[in-house]
């Protein structure tokens, strides 16, 4: 009976062994997803923690430091600040290796350009936080639920993907690879709201509830815009693959537009009016004027 365990034991291993080999020969295909180069592609986790303590610069009254212990604010968000610099420029000068300006850079070369799009970000801080203050009304003064903007800020999934989309979009126009998607899609994975990071979207933003929201690359969004749930503002088509990449394929909102909860708005020519009113369940994909009011009809 031992005898036969043992052998058992043997045939397992080698059955194991078998496996293994079996896939690390399927590596050898040089296909893309067949690279191993896991130290050229930027962190995961290490880029969730960058939007996470941005959220903590940009709210600094809303999140408790676990780590950083400080009595004197100013020098709790220094030590945030500083941390956020160094692993932002660690993550873009990793990133870089798929920019195309940075092929067969040095390692000096990807630092140096690192910590200048890092110093640019921050420096643009400031302006983030000021839209980041509007969508912050536009959700308080939009939704009588909402008892205070502290509710808002700590719980809200529609200012929560807004912030990380606004974050995100800076370094989009920056040109940095990879990491401002992975920012937005970590918003989606938390929110199910999906903005992509080259969306333009101006000041009071209010996105209402959220859930399956999604926001085109080249939506243009004016100010004062109110978004429900299940919302697309989309492409007309996506037949054409990469030969649209740099086309304008979603639409633009102009001002003071709300657009309600299911409705599909597509197409790179497709202008909403300002002061449109957008019902709930509507398909369109073609411009409408100024102060138009749209609705499915029964």
């Amino acid at each position: 009976m031992a005898q036969k365990s043992r052998t058992s034991d043997e045939e397992l291993k080698n059955e194991i062994r078998n496996i293994v080999d079996l896939i690390l020969s399927d590596y050898r295909n040089g296909r893309d997803i067949d690279q191993l180069d896991v130290l050229n592609q930027p962190d995961r986790d290490a880029v969730k923690d960058i939007v996470i303590k941005l959220l903590r610069i940009i709210y600094p009254g809303y999140s408790r430091d676990k780590i950083y212990k400080s009595y004197n604010d100013n020098n709790r968000i220094a030590i945030v600040i500083e941390d956020v610099i160094y692993n932002m420029q660690k993550q873009i000068a990793i990133a870089f290796h798929h920019h195309p300006d940075y092929i067969n850079a040095s390692d000096e070369t990807l630092d140096c350009g690192a910590r200048r799009i890092t110093h640019e970000f921050f420096k643009k801080l400031p302006k983030i936080r000021e839209y980041l203050d509007t969508d912050l009304q536009a959700c308080y003064e939009g939704d009588p639920a909402a008892y205070s903007k502290g509710e808002i800020i700590l719980s809200y999934p529609g200012l929560l993907a807004t912030s990380i989309s606004r974050i995100a979009h800076e370094l989009y126009l920056l040109k940095v690879p990879l990491i401002p998607r992975m920012m937005t899609e970590y918003a989606h994975s938390r929110t199910g709201i999906d903005i992509h990071p080259g969306a333009t979207i101006g000041k009071y933003l209010m996105i209402d509830h959220g859930t399956g929201i999604v926001i085109g690359e080249t939506s243009i969004i004016g100010d004062h815009v109110k978004i429900y749930q299940g919302v697309t503002i989309g492409g007309l088509s996506t037949r054409g693959g990469q030969s649209l990449k740099g086309v304008k394929r979603h639409p633009t909102i102009e001002n003071n537009v709300t657009i309600y909860a299911g409705a599909s708005i597509l197409g790179g020519e497709t202008v909403i009016g300002a002061d449109s009113v957008i019902g709930a369940n509507a398909f369109i994909t073609s411009s409408v004027p100024a102060g138009s009011r749209i609705s499915m009809q029964k």
